[in-house]
This record gives structure tokens, C-alpha cells and sequence, in this order.
């Protein structure tokens, strides 16, 4: 706890300042972010890896933006929390903002509500007023692949490449602001329904690149076609459209993002997530 005494205080601290008085102080997470319930409605996420890949707060800052306009727009999100200002919040070197805590339910989601709800938040992000970097994270992506030697040689120029080449053809196609990492664990089955989380990877691109993240480890991994299939269909009778060949580079890319990534996150990972990793990279090899 002695390490986490700062990041829970600067937390506690912006609320008391904003007229919200903590009552409890239950940790929902604790990685490079630090999610605390603080009161019955009240939880804080405060930014702890402050000396990441990702430095600054520019990120942060259109996380903010972007659940702001969701929530305005009653989107299927987590949304922000009413009694305090947006933010993003800044508070003895900590960034952090403050969400309404919802209560998660043990289902498993449909996938006819992940592709309906996906496309609602794609049509309210439509709108969105201010506009994202594009293809980030696939940038971001391809320079850990080649500023840092966290894989063997050959293993990089596969990526350098698969990433180069998929941020030349993703950017051929219609782009729009995007939730960016759009994997099942930022999903969550709640008593108020199904609602998307973590904001934080936002970006303009394709459409098709949310899609691929959520069927990825459905379609390759698990090779459960049909679950795959039907998020698709639901996707598309919500009245979204998918380009085939911007779907299957976005596979791609969604598959070396992710093995760029692995190293930083998973640093020291089991039996299990090295096995994921090879999938990966045999994958790709042939991708």
C-alpha cells in the first residue's frame, strides 16, 4: 500500500476539493492506471506509469474529451461522473478523472448487443468535435518496434513491417474518431446494461479497426467463427457498414499492435500468455 499512499491521495484530495467527500477507499484496479471507489457512486482512475511509452497527458486529455461527448450523448459507456468538472484533473503529478461506478453482472454478452452497441458509440463519435490523430496506436505501435529492443531481430522487421504496411493501407479508407482498443476485457455486462470502458486509446481510423480488436481473440485464438460472425451481422443490421479488405488489415494490424505491446505489458508473463504471444507471431508470419 505504501506505494500506492501518493496516487490515492491526490485522488481523494481533487474530490474533497470539488466538494465530494471520499467514504471508502476500495481498489477496483492496480496496474499503470489506479482505479479507486471512493464513495457509493464516485470512482477515480489515476494515470500511475507516469514514465511510459505514452508520456504526457495529451492522451489523457482526449480520453476526457471523448467519454464526455459519449456521455452526453446517453452512449453505452461508462460515463463520467456528474458531480465534478470533466476534467481531466491534475493533482501532485497524478492526471486522473472521476467515473460513475456501475455494478457488473457475471453474464457472458451477446453478441448481438456487442456489434449494436459498438455502432452506436461509432455513430455518436461521428460528431465528435475535435479531431484525433490518425492510426495513433499503429504508430505508437511501430515506434516501440523500432526505438526499443524488446524482441529479436527477425521478430521486429516482421512487425516494423506489418505495421508500416498497415498504416499505408488503413489510411486509403473513410475515417472516423474510434474507441481504439476495443477488446472484450473494456466490455462490461452491468445491471445497466452493456457498456464500453477506457477511452484512453482513441484515435481516428476505419471503422473496421474497433472491429477487428473486439473478433480478434474471438476469430483466432478461441476459433469461435461463429461468435465473430455474429458481432459482424450485428454490426452491419445496426446499419454500419464493414469493407471486407480494411477488416482484414485490420487484423493485421490489431495482431502486431498487440505484440508490440506484449513485452510492456505482460513483462514477466506465464506458461499461458507466452503461448498467446507465439500464436501471435506464427499468425502473423503468415498473415
Amino acid at each position: 500500500m505504501t506505494g500506492l499512499a501518493l496516487p490515492i491521495r491526490a485522488a481523494t484530495e481533487t474530490a474533497l476539493a470539488h466538494g465530494v467527500k471520499p467514504d471508502r477507499c476500495d481498489i477496483l484496479q492496480n496496474g499503470s492506471t489506479l482505479v479507486l471507489r471512493l464513495t457509493e457512486s464516485l470512482v477515480a482512475r489515476v494515470v500511475q506509469d507516469l514514465d511510459g511509452p505514452r508520456s504526457g497527458t495529451a492522451w489523457f486529455a482526449r480520453e476526457n474529451a471523448i467519454a464526455a461527448h459519449l456521455t452526453d450523448h446517453d452512449a453505452p459507456i461508462i460515463p463520467l461522473h456528474p458531480d465534478l468538472p470533466p476534467g481531466p484533473h491534475l493533482h501532485l503529478g497524478y492526471p486522473l478523472n472521476f467515473w460513475q461506478f456501475v455494478t457488473r453482472i457475471d453474464v457472458e454478452p451477446a453478441a448481438s448487443e456487442i456489434g449494436r452497441t459498438l455502432h452506436r458509440c461509432h455513430q455518436i463519435l461521428r460528431a465528435f468535435p475535435e479531431p484525433l490523430p490518425p492510426l495513433a496506436i499503429l504508430s505508437e505501435g511501430l515506434e516501440i518496434v523500432t526505438r526499443r529492443n524488446l524482441f529479436p531481430s527477425d521478430t521486429q522487421i516482421l512487425l516494423r513491417d506489418h505495421l508500416e504496411r498497415s498504416i499505408e493501407i488503413l489510411g486509403r479508407f473513410p475515417h472516423q474518431p474510434l474507441h481504439g482498443d476495443a477488446h472484450p476485457g473494456n466490455l462490461l455486462p452491468t445491471t445497466r446494461g452493456l457498456l464500453w470502458t477506457d477511452w484512453e486509446d482513441a484515435f481516428s481510423g476505419p471503422v473496421e479497426w474497433d472491429l477487428a480488436s473486439i473478433i480478434w481473440n474471438t476469430r483466432v485464438l478461441d476459433e469461435d467463427h461463429a461468435t465473430a460472425d455474429a458481432i459482424l451481422t450485428a454490426y452491419r443490421d445496426a446499419g454500419g457498414t464493414i469493407l471486407d479488405d480494411a477488416l482484414d488489415q485490420s487484423m493485421i494490424a490489431r495482431a502486431a499492435v498487440m505484440t508490440a505491446w506484449y513485452p510492456i505489458l505482460y513483462p514477466n508473463p506465464d506458461a499461458s500468455r507466452r503461448a498467446k504471444l507465439q500464436r501471435r507471431l506464427d499468425w502473423l508470419a503468415t498473415a
